[in-house]
């Protein structure tokens, strides 16, 4: 097995980490004893077949619910969120398929949506925004993680698809000081703008922050993860290196039809 740069993990905390994470809806078991790391600059994708538990796993990572057992520790300390905003107080954000984006308003202002930057002095008492200063954040940002969005002044409806899931990304980027959470990001994509969002995700690596990855398609797990988490039916079972793994095993791992790559990854 490859087990180039899994070492390192020993001497780096983690960002974030679930410990026997439990959840469940009623007499449904969604989660049972769910472990799920996320180490600095790394992307870990999280797959499994519908009702493995992804979306529920993610949604207490995020603090959309909260896990009924467990514990998360967040930077080295146990964190209990009670809602999205007290998780991306925190530096976690999320980029959904839905995208969440307004778009009948600009570049800028779904950067800035919610978070806009007033002026000094008194103009900012009044409630004038900086649109300079934004502009400027938003040109710097963009650039940064090379997504390339014609005349900034557009009105997001106006653009394809490739580039308003890159202002999505960027705004998610640009506030998410510690995680990053992709949820489906190239489902409704074309393949080249599904290769512009991969790039994305590897320049946001790049900058040292860490994705989580959540895709039902396999190729593109494979080409950007750095490791491969696998659910079924609440559970992790499977852990996988992409460079030594292939799709078959991660496919196996998801529909339980081999249980003896469970250990594939060091687990």
């Amino acid at each position: 097995m490859d087990t180039r740069g899994a070492p390192e993990h020993h001497h780096v905390t983690p960002v974030l980490q679930a410990r026997g994470i439990v959840k469940h809806f009623g007499a449904v078991k969604a989660l049972n004893g769910v472990d799920f790391t996320v180490n600095p600059g790394e992307v870990v994708a999280l797959i499994g077949d519908n009702g493995a538990g992804k979306s529920t796993l993610v949604n207490v990572l995020t603090g959309v619910i909260p896990h009924d057992e467990g514990e998360m520790i967040f930077d080295g300390e146990v964190v209990h969120f009670s809602s999205p905003q007290d998780a991306r107080d925190h530096g976690i954000e999320t980029v959904y398929q839905d995208l969440a984006i307004a778009p009948h308003l600009d570049a800028v202002a779904n950067i800035f949506l919610g978070r806009e930057k007033r002026m000094g002095g008194i103009a900012g008492f009044f409630g004038f925004l900086d649109n300079k200063g934004m502009t400027e954040e938003t040109i710097e940002n963009l650039h940064r993680l090379n997504v390339r969005v014609p005349q900034l002044g557009r009105r997001l409806v106006t653009l394809s698809g490739g580039q308003r899931q890159g202002v999505a990304v960027a705004r998610a980027v640009m506030w998410a000081s510690k995680i990053v959470f992709m949820d489906e990001p190239t489902a409704a994509l074309g393949v080249a703008q599904t290769q512009s969002v991969l790039h994305l995700i590897k320049e946001v690596r790049n900058t040292g922050t860490p994705v989580v990855f959540i895709s039902h398609n396999m190729p593109n797990v494979f080409e950007v993860a750095d490791r491969i988490v696998v659910l079924r039916l609440g559970e992790v079972v499977a852990e996988l290196d992409p460079k030594t793994a292939t799709i078959d095993d991660a496919v196996s791992a998801m529909t339980g039809s081999s249980r003896k790559i469970a250990s594939a990854g060091g687990r």
